[in-house]
């Protein structure tokens, strides 16, 4: 199975029983950074975005811990723009590791999902 038909597959999912129509938090990772948006798909816009490669992230960008700062950022951000429940994206990865962590990080910081 390729990894584009798992993303298309989860996006599926994630809008089908999206049924209050709630932005999503999007999660993208690489081997050395991992990137988090929350995007509102009614207005086309993207609510909040935070990635280790921002200029006020300090330390390691590629572990857990990293993943959990991010996590915790992002919802941080969001719940300025005032939106406290997202559905969770996470597109062609695995929930495991720092997608795990990243989420756990945005649940802690008060993020709903």
């Amino acid at each position: 199975m390729s990894n584009q038909t798992r993303k298309v597959r989860n996006r599926y999912r994630t809008k089908k029983t999206n049924k209050s129509l709630s932005p999503r938090l999007s999660v993208h990772r690489t081997a050395r950074h991992i990137y988090a948006q929350i995007i509102d798909d009614n207005k086309g816009i993207t609510v909040a975005a935070y990635s280790t490669k921002a200029k006020d992230f300090k330390g390691k960008t590629h572990d857990v811990a990293a993943a959990t700062a991010v996590g915790e950022a992002v919802a941080k951000l969001a719940l300025k723009a005032k939106v406290e429940t997202v559905v969770f994206d996470r597109g062609q990865y695995n929930y495991h590791g720092r997608v795990k962590a990243l989420a756990e990080g945005a649940r802690k910081a008060g993020l709903k999902f």
